[in-house]
Formats: C-alpha cells, sequence, structure tokens
C-alpha cells in the first residue's frame, strides 16, 4: 500500500467524524425577527418573553446570532399600520404579531404570501381573517389563538361563588377580539342561569363610570379578552375592589395586574409555542404546513390581594391548585 493510500485511508473516516461533530455542535446561522404588539400588559408582554426565551433555547439568541427588532402600536391603530410598513422594508426571515390589531393590520399590509408571519395572543384567528382554516390554511401565516375557555370559567364562578346570579359584562364594543367572544359569553352564562348585564367604555378614561354603572346591579364582573381593559386592568380592578365586587378575567395576565381570579392559560407557554413555531420556519418548514394552535393547559390564577380584601374562602381544592399572584 502506497503513502498516500495510507494516509487517506488513516484520515478520511476522522476528518469524517470531525465534521459530524463540528455541524451537530454548530450555531444556526444568524437570522432576523420582528415583533409586534398592540398594546402594553402583562399577558402580551409575558408571551414576548416566552418567545425569546424558547428562541434562546433553540439556539437564537438576540444580540449573538438573532436580530430582533420591537415595536409596540401603543394601543393605535394608525401606529399598527406604520409598523407594518416598515417591517416590510425590514424584509426580517419571520414577523411576529402578538394581539388581533397588530396581526391583522400586518397581513393588512405585507400580505399573507410574502414574509412568514406567526400571530400569538390572538382570539379568534379565523373571524380576524388571519387564516382560513386552523389546519390546513395557505399561505405564509399561522400562529398561536388564546380563545378563552369561557365555559370553564363561567363554571369556576359558580363553584366559587354559588350565590351568584348577576354577572356584569365590561367590554369594548370596537374590540373585535371581545366581540367576538361575545356569543359564547351569553351562552355559557344561560348554562350556570347567570343573568348579564353590560357596560361598554371605549376609551380607559370611562372604565370607572362602566363600573359605577354596575354597582348595586351585579354580584361579579367578567372581562373579556380586550385589549383597552385588559391594558387599564389596574384602574379597572381598584374600581372593583373599592365597591368589593369580585372580578374575573379571560386572561391570566390581568390576575397578575390586580384582577381578582381566572381559569385559563399561561401566556408564557404561548410564547413558548409560538416561540417554537418561529424556530420551525426559521428552519425551513413552510408555515402552511404548521397548524395553528392552543395553549395546552388550563390552570387557576388568584390574586391574593384582592382575595384577603373581599374575604373569600377557597375550597381546599381550588387552593391547592391555585396560582396565586
Amino acid at each position: 500500500m502506497s503513502i498516500a493510500s495510507l494516509i487517506k485511508n488513516t484520515l478520511q473516516p476522522l476528518l469524517l467524524s470531525l465534521s459530524l461533530i463540528l455541524n451537530c455542535s454548530a450555531e444556526p446561522p444568524p437570522r432576523s425577527i420582528a415583533i409586534t404588539q398592540f398594546v402594553e400588559h402583562v399577558a402580551v408582554d409575558t408571551v414576548r418573553e416566552g418567545l425569546l426565551e424558547e428562541l434562546a433555547k433553540q439556539g437564537y439568541e438576540e444580540g449573538k446570532n438573532l436580530t430582533v427588532d420591537f415595536e409596540n402600536a401603543q394601543g393605535n391603530a394608525a401606529t399598527a399600520g406604520q409598523i407594518a410598513r416598515k417591517f416590510m422594508g425590514l424584509k426580517p426571515d419571520v414577523i411576529v404579531a402578538i394581539t388581533t390589531p397588530s396581526a391583522q393590520a400586518m397581513v393588512k399590509v405585507v400580505g399573507k404570501d410574502n414574509i412568514p408571519i406567526v400571530f400569538s395572543a390572538v382570539t379568534d384567528p379565523l373571524a380576524a381573517g388571519l387564516v382560513a382554516s386552523l389546519k390546513d390554511h395557505k399561505g405564509k401565516i399561522t400562529g398561536v389563538m388564546d380563545a378563552p375557555p369561557i365555559k370553564e370559567q363561567f363554571e369556576f364562578i359558580k363553584v366559587l361563588l354559588p350565590e351568584t346570579k348577576t354577572v356584569g359584562i365590561l367590554y369594548n364594543p370596537g374590540d373585535s377580539g371581545s366581540v367576538s367572544s361575545l356569543e359564547i359569553i351569553h351562552k355559557e352564562a344561560e348554562q350556570q342561569g347567570f343573568t348579564l348585564v353590560e357596560a361598554t367604555p371605549v376609551k380607559s378614561s370611562d372604565i370607572q363610570a362602566a363600573v359605577l354603572q354596575l354597582v348595586g346591579k351585579v354580584d361579579v364582573l367578567y372581562v373579556p379578552l380586550d385589549n383597552m381593559l385588559v391594558s387599564a386592568m389596574k384602574t379597572l380592578s381598584t374600581a372593583a375592589l373599592k365597591h368589593n365586587i369580585p372580578l374575573f378575567s379571560a386572561d391570566s395576565g390581568s390576575v397578575e395586574s390586580g384582577a381578582f381570579a381566572c381559569v385559563g392559560y399561561s401566556y408564557h407557554q404561548a410564547g413558548i409555542k409560538t416561540g417554537q413555531m418561529v424556530v420551525e420556519i426559521l428552519q425551513g418548514i413552510d408555515p402552511a404546513e404548521i397548524a395553528v394552535a392552543s395553549p395546552d393547559i388550563i390552570d387557576i390564577f388568584i390574586n391574593k390581594h384582592a382575595l384577603e380584601k373581599l374575604k373569600i374562602t377557597l375550597p381546599e381544592a381550588i387552593r391547592s391548585h391555585a396560582h396565586f399572584y
């Protein structure tokens, strides 16, 4: 055997093994994403944090091999449109749109067949016009919906406060997410024997008057997934506590901001699931092949301050399973 053949036969397997090791340990190539949300509140902030946490876990670290552009529309639809146009010009690898108004603005400007879009914290992506099907959708768009488990939420009110007869519903009639859930809210309230009384503040300065409108008429308050009300939850929860009315929220993040209780999804888990979708797209999977998903686990969330102020006694079965803020 020649010296050349000996070297080839000896070194080739070693070089192949070294190549495999290097490829396995190689970091993902530099990528870029753009994130937008319509308002600032605990739930959507937590989604964004979970998203970035999952990306880092999968090897995409901001400032290292991942560029992240973030914009907040601060509750302004015109600003959401401006952000969409900015992202269109940036041409990131993936756009993440958190909340329904931001996702709708992004699709209106960017379209469904241009830059991949992953939405998150969207109550009803079908009614919002984001996808035509949760599983067999077309285009470069998918995401995570957060339609609240309204049936379980109203059952929880009945179990925890069995003497409840009347529920006050606060929502902004201009919020498509909350309005789309009204039919289910009425159905589930009727199933539990509740009478509903509605109040419809259209801006945060209307909230205290809306609560006052319901004082003496309702036993508890319930707030659906409404961006304006959720972003002003501290004001709303303070007003409810002032009049000793238990405030139940559709989203778990609102409990951290002062609402009394929620049976719902963890927005941290929603963010992680959103991050997993983004990673799949960065790795080459077509968004059309990724079904729209929901968080997997329903939990109980209780605000300790509100619990003490309202002097409500929790059954041990609820206390032992609840997450307290």
